[in-house]
């Protein structure tokens, strides 16, 4: 009929086949986590893991830190076989330890070494989030130590990459001695007249904040890192009153003389160059 011919036709979304779906790269794209922009991998990468929208940091791996950091992205690795075991026996412990190590490839939440930056040879370690929350047991403690111990014994600077949700709940008491431990060297450290360069990165929390990483000669961080002890949310919880929206923001830290300075990733590797040899006496000691 004519009207048939005038009438409206329905209109259909149509759904990618699982075919189209496949098509598309994994991981070719990338969303900012702060803005929402969408950015391609590869672009980003470029980028040094910056948005180039708005300016936010994303995560890094330890090795892609390595890689931003070190002369040549070469590092001389210490303790690359030690693991955590389970002293306290925790129920399914053990079994999270493999799948960490398989889903990040590392074998702790730290990777330690040496290796230059800007021709300066230093002591160096790195923290992963992606590995239990970048939390402190004892593996990570004991290697945090030793690198101090090999910095002293080279007397070389020591340059520690945070981030971390705090100790390890696993490892309970064992975690929490961690802090002490490491504080302890980094005592016998400056004594012995070194030069220890932290760096802050998103986010820094708990007993990793409450030692190490914050007792470095010099504290710098990455803009936009969240820093502190408790997170804001229970702090807010817990006074029951609103705090500041960049509260704990790396900014903030610096209004407030927490950390020295706020340095871009695309300025970190020529900043600790520069530092590095401010602090350096003839003969390759650094005296803090």
């Amino acid at each position: 009929m004519l009207k048939d011919l005038f009438q409206k036709k329905r209109k259909y979304a149509t759904i990618p086949s699982e075919k189209t779906k496949r098509e598309i790269p994994e991981g070719l794209m990338n969303k900012c986590g702060k803005c929402g922009q969408i950015q391609f991998s590869k672009e980003l990468e470029k980028n040094l893991k910056v948005c180039s929208s708005c300016g936010h940091h994303f995560m890094l791996n330890p090795y892609e830190r390595i890689q931003m950091t070190l002369d040549d992205g070469r590092i001389f690795e210490y303790d690359s076989e030690m693991i955590s075991e389970n002293p306290l026996e925790f129920p399914g412990y053990e079994d999270k330890l493999v799948k960490m190590m398989e889903k990040t490839g590392l074998k702790e939440a730290i990777v330690t070494g040496e290796g230059t930056i800007g021709g300066f040879p230093v002591v160096f370690g790195v923290m992963s989030f992606e590995f239990f929350g970048g939390s402190m047991g004892g593996v990570v403690g004991e290697k945090i130590v030793r690198a101090i111990e090999t910095a002293i014994q080279k007397k070389y600077p020591l340059v520690l990459f945070s981030t971390s949700g705090g100790a390890r709940m696993q490892e309970s008491l064992l975690a929490l001695m961690q802090m002490a431990k490491t504080s302890a060297a980094l005592s016998r450290f400056h004594e012995k007249g070194g030069l220890y360069i932290s760096v802050l990165t998103d986010p820094t929390y708990g007993g990793v904040s409450a030692s190490f990483a914050t007792l470095g000669d010099l504290i710098l961080a990455e803009p936009g890192a969240n820093i502190g002890f408790a997170g804001k949310r229970v702090i807010e919880q817990t006074i029951r009153q609103k705090l500041p929206e960049n509260f704990q923001t790396s900014e903030f830290n610096l209004q407030h003389g927490h950390i020295d300075m706020v340095v871009h990733r695309k300025d970190m590797r020529s900043m600790l160059t520069k530092l590095i040899d401010m602090h350096t006496v003839k003969g390759g000691v650094a005296n803090g």
